[in-house]
Protein backbone atom coordinates (compact mmCIF):
# COMPACT_ATOMS: atom_id res chain seq x y z
CA UNK A 1 0.00 0.00 0.00
CA UNK A 2 2.96 2.28 1.08
CA UNK A 3 4.95 1.80 -2.38
CA UNK A 4 1.81 2.30 -4.27
CA UNK A 5 1.31 5.63 -2.60
CA UNK A 6 4.59 5.92 -2.99
CA UNK A 7 5.08 5.52 -6.61
CA UNK A 8 1.51 7.77 -7.15
CA UNK A 9 3.25 10.34 -5.65
CA UNK A 10 6.34 10.11 -7.95
CA UNK A 11 4.27 10.15 -10.94
CA UNK A 12 2.10 13.41 -9.92
CA UNK A 13 5.80 14.88 -9.08
CA UNK A 14 6.99 14.02 -12.68
CA UNK A 15 3.91 15.17 -14.27
CA UNK A 16 4.27 18.21 -12.50
CA UNK A 17 8.22 18.98 -13.66
CA UNK A 18 6.82 18.13 -17.43
CA UNK A 19 8.33 21.20 -19.56
CA UNK A 20 4.77 23.05 -20.64
CA UNK A 21 4.42 23.42 -24.57
CA UNK A 22 5.55 27.39 -25.51
CA UNK A 23 3.62 30.15 -25.77
CA UNK A 24 4.30 31.49 -29.01
CA UNK A 25 4.87 28.19 -31.10
CA UNK A 26 4.78 30.40 -34.00
CA UNK A 27 7.67 31.99 -33.58
CA UNK A 28 10.77 30.01 -33.14
CA UNK A 29 13.01 32.83 -31.64
CA UNK A 30 10.52 32.80 -28.75
CA UNK A 31 10.54 29.06 -28.68
CA UNK A 32 13.55 29.07 -27.95
CA UNK A 33 14.08 32.23 -25.23
CA UNK A 34 11.30 30.59 -23.25
CA UNK A 35 12.72 27.14 -23.35
CA UNK A 36 16.69 27.60 -23.17
CA UNK A 37 17.28 24.36 -22.90
CA UNK A 38 15.59 23.27 -26.46
CA UNK A 39 18.06 25.21 -28.25
CA UNK A 40 20.79 23.66 -26.28
CA UNK A 41 19.15 20.45 -27.78
CA UNK A 42 18.39 21.74 -31.60
CA UNK A 43 22.26 23.02 -31.91
CA UNK A 44 23.65 19.55 -30.48
CA UNK A 45 21.34 17.62 -32.93
CA UNK A 46 22.21 20.41 -35.93
CA UNK A 47 26.20 19.36 -35.31
CA UNK A 48 25.43 15.49 -34.83
CA UNK A 49 23.32 14.99 -37.70
CA UNK A 50 24.04 18.11 -40.03
CA UNK A 51 20.48 18.97 -39.48
CA UNK A 52 19.19 22.75 -39.80
CA UNK A 53 17.79 23.66 -36.45
CA UNK A 54 14.50 25.17 -38.19
CA UNK A 55 13.10 21.40 -40.28
CA UNK A 56 12.69 19.01 -36.98
CA UNK A 57 10.86 22.10 -34.67
CA UNK A 58 8.54 22.52 -37.85
CA UNK A 59 8.19 18.71 -37.76
CA UNK A 60 8.13 18.64 -33.96
CA UNK A 61 4.90 21.50 -34.00
CA UNK A 62 3.38 19.22 -36.75
CA UNK A 63 3.63 15.86 -34.75
CA UNK A 64 2.58 17.43 -31.31
CA UNK A 65 2.28 20.53 -30.69
CA UNK A 66 5.47 20.37 -28.47
CA UNK A 67 3.51 18.38 -25.61
CA UNK A 68 5.71 15.85 -24.39
CA UNK A 69 3.23 13.24 -23.82
CA UNK A 70 1.21 13.72 -27.20
CA UNK A 71 -0.24 10.08 -28.35
CA UNK A 72 -2.95 9.51 -31.30
CA UNK A 73 -6.65 9.36 -30.15
CA UNK A 74 -8.13 6.16 -28.11
CA UNK A 75 -10.40 4.15 -30.14
CA UNK A 76 -13.43 2.79 -29.11
CA UNK A 77 -15.35 -0.38 -30.05
CA UNK A 78 -19.12 0.06 -29.95
CA UNK A 79 -18.38 3.86 -28.99
CA UNK A 80 -17.17 3.29 -25.72
CA UNK A 81 -14.94 0.40 -24.97
CA UNK A 82 -11.34 1.34 -25.28
CA UNK A 83 -9.55 -1.28 -27.61
CA UNK A 84 -5.93 1.15 -27.88
CA UNK A 85 -4.04 3.71 -30.01
CA UNK A 86 -4.12 4.24 -34.09
CA UNK A 87 -0.74 3.42 -33.45
CA UNK A 88 2.37 2.90 -30.96
CA UNK A 89 3.58 7.10 -31.88
CA UNK A 90 4.42 8.50 -28.60
CA UNK A 91 5.80 12.04 -27.13
CA UNK A 92 7.94 14.89 -28.62
CA UNK A 93 8.51 13.42 -32.19
CA UNK A 94 5.51 10.99 -32.37
CA UNK A 95 7.87 8.83 -32.85
CA UNK A 96 6.39 4.70 -33.40
CA UNK A 97 7.74 2.47 -30.67
CA UNK A 98 9.36 -0.19 -34.14
CA UNK A 99 11.17 3.35 -35.00
CA UNK A 100 12.21 4.41 -31.55
CA UNK A 101 13.49 0.99 -31.19
CA UNK A 102 15.42 0.88 -34.41
CA UNK A 103 16.99 4.41 -33.26
CA UNK A 104 18.01 2.88 -29.89
CA UNK A 105 19.68 0.22 -30.88
CA UNK A 106 21.63 2.25 -33.99
CA UNK A 107 23.11 5.37 -31.61
CA UNK A 108 22.96 3.14 -28.38
CA UNK A 109 21.25 5.70 -26.45
CA UNK A 110 19.28 2.65 -24.06
CA UNK A 111 18.18 5.45 -21.98
CA UNK A 112 16.45 7.73 -24.42
CA UNK A 113 13.04 8.55 -23.15
CA UNK A 114 10.07 9.70 -26.44
CA UNK A 115 8.89 12.37 -23.51
CA UNK A 116 12.15 14.20 -23.30
CA UNK A 117 12.68 17.05 -25.68
CA UNK A 118 16.58 16.06 -26.03
CA UNK A 119 16.37 12.87 -26.78
CA UNK A 120 13.15 13.40 -29.25
CA UNK A 121 15.27 15.84 -31.29
CA UNK A 122 18.01 13.37 -31.19
CA UNK A 123 16.07 10.89 -32.75
CA UNK A 124 14.61 13.31 -35.51
CA UNK A 125 18.13 14.80 -36.23
CA UNK A 126 18.48 10.27 -36.87
CA UNK A 127 15.60 10.27 -38.91
CA UNK A 128 16.41 13.76 -41.06
CA UNK A 129 19.75 12.26 -41.26
CA UNK A 130 19.05 8.66 -42.80
CA UNK A 131 16.08 9.91 -45.23
CA UNK A 132 18.98 11.69 -46.90
CA UNK A 133 21.21 8.56 -46.95
CA UNK A 134 18.46 6.03 -47.72
CA UNK A 135 16.12 8.43 -50.46
CA UNK A 136 18.77 10.90 -51.06
CA UNK A 137 16.14 13.71 -49.67
CA UNK A 138 17.94 16.79 -48.48
CA UNK A 139 18.35 17.48 -44.77
CA UNK A 140 16.78 20.95 -45.46
CA UNK A 141 13.83 20.22 -47.64
CA UNK A 142 11.33 19.98 -44.91
CA UNK A 143 7.95 18.75 -47.23
CA UNK A 144 9.73 15.51 -48.35
CA UNK A 145 11.38 15.01 -44.88
CA UNK A 146 8.20 14.93 -43.62
CA UNK A 147 6.56 12.70 -46.06
CA UNK A 148 9.44 10.16 -45.24
CA UNK A 149 8.95 10.83 -41.42
CA UNK A 150 4.63 10.15 -42.15
CA UNK A 151 5.18 7.18 -44.43
CA UNK A 152 8.58 5.16 -43.84
CA UNK A 153 11.20 5.36 -46.01
CA UNK A 154 9.92 2.46 -47.97
CA UNK A 155 6.13 4.43 -48.14
CA UNK A 156 7.92 6.79 -49.85
CA UNK A 157 9.83 5.22 -52.30
CA UNK A 158 6.58 3.59 -53.30
CA UNK A 159 4.99 6.82 -53.76
CA UNK A 160 1.97 6.20 -50.89
CA UNK A 161 1.95 10.06 -49.87
CA UNK A 162 0.99 10.54 -53.63
CA UNK A 163 -2.30 9.12 -53.20
CA UNK A 164 -2.90 11.23 -49.64
CA UNK A 165 -3.80 14.49 -50.80
CA UNK A 166 -4.54 15.60 -47.13
CA UNK A 167 -0.86 14.18 -45.98
CA UNK A 168 0.44 16.57 -49.01
CA UNK A 169 -1.35 19.51 -47.59
CA UNK A 170 -0.12 19.11 -44.27
CA UNK A 171 3.61 18.41 -45.88
CA UNK A 172 3.32 21.68 -47.92
CA UNK A 173 2.17 23.07 -44.45
CA UNK A 174 5.27 21.94 -42.43
CA UNK A 175 7.49 23.51 -45.23
CA UNK A 176 5.82 27.19 -45.26
CA UNK A 177 6.15 26.57 -41.20
CA UNK A 178 9.73 25.25 -41.76
CA UNK A 179 10.63 28.32 -43.98
CA UNK A 180 8.86 31.05 -41.58
CA UNK A 181 11.25 29.68 -38.46
CA UNK A 182 14.05 30.01 -40.71
CA UNK A 183 13.63 33.36 -41.59
CA UNK A 184 12.85 33.96 -37.67
CA UNK A 185 15.91 32.05 -36.51
CA UNK A 186 18.49 33.99 -38.99
CA UNK A 187 17.15 37.37 -37.34
CA UNK A 188 17.86 36.15 -33.46
CA UNK A 189 20.53 33.54 -33.52
CA UNK A 190 23.34 36.20 -32.95
CA UNK A 191 21.28 36.74 -29.48
CA UNK A 192 20.71 33.12 -29.13
CA UNK A 193 24.29 31.84 -29.60
CA UNK A 194 25.35 35.12 -27.44
CA UNK A 195 23.10 33.85 -24.54
CA UNK A 196 23.74 30.60 -25.15
CA UNK A 197 27.93 30.51 -24.90
CA UNK A 198 27.24 32.91 -21.60
CA UNK A 199 25.65 29.62 -19.89
CA UNK A 200 28.20 27.30 -21.13
CA UNK A 201 30.68 29.29 -19.62
CA UNK A 202 29.71 31.18 -16.78
CA UNK A 203 26.25 28.41 -15.95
Amino acid sequence: MANGILVSVGLLVLGGCATPPPQNPDNICEIFKEHRSWYDAAKDTRDKWGVPVHVPIAMMYQESSFRHNAAPPMEYFLGFIPIGRASSAYGYAQAKTMTWDDYVKETGNSWSDRSNFDDAMDFMGWFIYKTHKINGVSKWDAKRQYLNYHEGWGGYRRGSHNKKKWLLRVANKVNSRSLKYAKQYRSCKKDLDRSWLWRLFFG
